[in-house]
C-alpha cells in the first residue's frame, strides 16, 4: 500500500471520513452551520449568511453520500449504531439538518425547493420517529438501558421542533396568489402536532436523565459536549412556539396561541438558566478532572444551541415584544458565531495536524 493510501486511511477512520466509519450524528455540523447562516440573515449579514448556508449544503450532501454508501455496502454497522442506545437517536440530526436548510431557504425566498427540503425532512422525521425508539430501546440487547442514556437522547427533540419551525414557515411564506386554505390548514396541523410532540419527547428525555443520574453514576468523562443538547432542545421549541404564534389565523392556531405562547416563554427561562449550569458543568469536567478539551465531532453539538439560543430569543422577543430579549438574542449570535469559528478553526487544525502527522510517519516508515 502506497504512503497516500495509508494516509487516506488513517483520516478516514480518525475523521468518519468514510462509509465504515460515519457516525450518526454527522450531521450535527450541517445543523450547526445552518442555525447561524439564519442568525446571520435575521442580522442582516447577507454576505455572511449566503457563505454559511453554501458551507452547509456542501457538508450536507458529502454526509448524505457517506451515509447512504454506508447502508449499501456496510449494512451490518448501520444496523448494529441502530440498536446502541447511545448512539441512534444522533440519526435524527439528519431530521434537523434537513429542516434548518429548508427554513434557511424559506427566509431566502426559495419556497418550493425549501417545500421540497420540508417534505424529505418530515418523512425521515416520521419513519425515524418511530424506528429509532423501537430499535435502540426494545430491539437493543444492552442491560440496562438507563446506563446508555446520554444528551444525544435530545436530538430527537430537535428533528420534531425542526419540522415544526419549517412547517410555520412554510405557511407564512405561501405565494398570496396562489394560496391553498386546505394546504395552508395540512401545515398548521403539521406544526402544532410536532411542537406537541417535541415538547414531550423533552420531558421524557429529561425524566431519563434525571433517573440515570439518580440510579447510575454520571462521571466527568460521560458528561460530553452533546448534553448541550438539552438547552438547545428547549431553544429550538421556543423558535417552533413563536414561528406557530407567527404564522397565521389558522383554527388551529387559535385553538392553542395562549398554551403555546405560556410555554414558549417557559420554556426560553429554562434554557437560559441551563446556560451557566452546561458552563460549569464543563469546567468541572475540563478543569476539574483535567479531561483534555480537543477536537471532536461531537463539539458540533454545542455550537448548534448556541446558535438556536439566539435566534430562539430574538424570535421570542419579537413576538412578545420584549426588546431586552431581542438585545439577547442580537449579543448572543456574536458568541455562538466566535464558537463556531473556533470549532470549525479547530476542525480544520486538526485534520492538517493528522495528514502531516501521518505522512511524516509514513515517510519514515519508508
Amino acid at each position: 500500500m502506497s504512503n497516500e493510501q495509508t494516509s487516506l486511511t488513517y483520516l478516514q477512520s480518525t475523521w468518519g471520513l468514510s462509509p465504515a466509519t460515519v457516525t450518526p450524528g454527522c450531521f450535527a455540523s450541517v445543523m450547526a452551520t445552518g442555525i447561524m447562516s439564519i442568525g446571520a440573515h435575521l442580522k442582516g449579514l447577507t454576505a455572511l449568511s449566503t457563505v454559511l448556508f453554501w458551507l452547509a449544503v456542501v457538508l450536507y450532501v458529502f454526509f448524505v453520500v457517506l451515509v447512504i454508501w454506508r447502508a449499501c455496502s456496510h449494512t451490518a454497522e448501520l444496523r448494529g449504531d441502530l440498536h446502541n442506545p447511545s448512539k441512534a437517536f444522533g440519526y435524527f440530526t439528519f431530521v434537523a439538518a434537513t429542516n434548518v436548510l429548508a427554513t434557511a431557504l424559506e427566509g431566502q425566498s426559495h419556497f418550493r425547493i425549501a417545500l421540497a427540503f420540508f417534505s424529505l425532512g418530515l418523512l425521515a422525521w416520521l419513519i425515524l420517529g418511530y424506528l429509532i425508539p423501537f430499535s435502540a430501546i426494545l430491539g437493543s440487547s444492552t442491560s440496562p438501558i438507563l446506563t446508555q442514556v446520554n444528551g444525544t437522547w435530545f436530538v430527537c427533540v430537535v428533528a420534531a421542533q425542526s419540522v415544526a419551525v419549517a412547517a410555520s414557515g412554510l405557511m407564512a411564506e405561501l405565494p398570496a396568489p396562489a394560496a391553498d386554505a386546505n394546504f395552508g390548514a395540512v401545515l398548521a396541523v403539521i406544526a402544532v402536532i410536532a411542537w406537541s410532540v417535541g415538547v414531550g419527547m423533552y420531558l421524557a428525555c429529561a425524566v431519563f436523565v434525571g433517573v440515570r443520574a439518580l440510579l447510575h453514576r454520571i462521571g466527568p468523562e460521560d458528561l460530553d459536549a452533546p448534553y448541550w443538547v438539552m438547552m438547545g432542545a428547549l431553544a429550538i421549541s421556543v423558535v417552533a412556539g413563536s414561528k406557530i404564534l407567527e404564522g397565521g389565523t389558522s383554527p388551529i392556531f387559535a385553538a392553542t396561541t395562549v398554551i403555546i405562547a405560556g410555554a414558549s416563554a417557559i420554556l426560553w427561562s429554562i434554557s437560559t438558566w441551563l446556560i451557566p449550569a452546561l458552563v460549569i458543568a464543563g469546567i468541572w469536567r475540563h478543569v476539574r478532572h483535567r479531561i483534555p478539551l480537543g477536537y471532536s465531532a461531537g463539539l458540533w453539538s454545542m455550537v448548534f444551541p448556541l446558535g438556536m439560543y439566539s435566534v430562539a430569543s430574538t424570535s421570542v422577543g419579537q413576538v412578545d415584544q420584549m426588546p431586552i430579549i431581542s438585545w439577547i438574542g442580537a449579543q448572543w449570535y456574536w458568541i455562538g458565531l466566535t464558537v463556531w469559528a473556533i470549532v470549525f478553526c479547530a476542525m480544520v487544525w486538526s485534520f492538517v495536524r493528522s495528514t502531516n502527522a501521518r505522512t511524516s510517519s509514513d515517510a519514515k516508515a519508508s
